[in-house]
């Protein structure tokens, strides 16, 4: 089975699909030198338009920088690329995924969290760290929610997006800062499950843990439809 990644970044959600099985072919409009599989620079919502047919899926992750929290703290305008890319995938016939983060303007989205993997890590000073990642997931198939989902009460949480990352222990109780403690980036790497990646792509990265889950049952889906 032959997965489509659109937007494809560094290729953390590419990777979780291949763990479920797939092929995969990334795309996106910079070069990627790290995405670990076949990849194409192109304008994705042109490509899939163009060669959709070919796959047996297809996931993508249009630019979330329109719908992230943080878009206050810069005047950059970003595209929202949501409903073309919705449009787009549509037409191909094909079973589809769209990830983004909280506030986008998905359909019904399944709701995934690090918490719902107990995503945790022990930081360079022995202190147990959890990811809080919540990312979205349209499909126009069925998808079912994790059984589980571990609270960690009392673990820091570890904030593995944004620059000057690798904070010493003594910040996490600096009331001068805010937001959560962001570890070193080789905590960051077990953390997300990511060893391939620079930093700032990490900060993009969908878990390879998310689309693992969401592949699985797409593969599911595409095994049951063939018989």
């Amino acid at each position: 089975m032959k997965l489509l990644d659109l937007f494809s970044c560094a290729g953390g959600g590419g990777v979780g699909y291949a763990r479920a099985g797939f092929e995969v072919v990334g795309v996106d409009l910079n070069p990627q030198p790290n995405y670990p599989f076949e990849h194409h620079v192109a304008d994705a919502i042109e490509f899939v338009k163009e060669h959709g047919h070919e796959f047996d899926a297809i996931h993508a992750s249009p630019p979330c920088q329109a719908f992230s929290k943080t878009k206050t703290l810069h005047s950059n305008k970003h595209p929202e690329l949501i409903e073309p890319t919705r449009e787009a995938l549509i037409t191909t016939g094909k079973p589809w995924v769209i990830e983004n983060v909280v506030g986008a303007p998905l359909i019904n989205p399944l709701k995934l969290s690090g918490q719902h993997f107990q995503m945790v890590a022990e930081d360079v000073d022995g202190v147990l760290l959890k990811l809080v990642r919540h990312r979205l997931f349209e499909s126009n198939i069925p998808l079912s929610a994790p059984t589980a989902f571990f609270a960690n009460r009392g673990i820091q949480t570890a904030s593995v997006y944004g620059a000057g990352g690798g904070w010493t222990p003594t910040h996490r109780d600096d009331p001068e800062r805010r937001g959560g403690y962001i570890p070193h980036t080789d905590v960051i790497k077990r953390l997300l499950g990511i060893d391939w990646m620079t930093k700032h792509e990490m900060s993009q990265s969908i878990p390879p843990v998310f689309t693992e889950f969401v592949g699985l049952q797409l593969m599911d889906y595409l095994t049951r439809q063939s018989t």
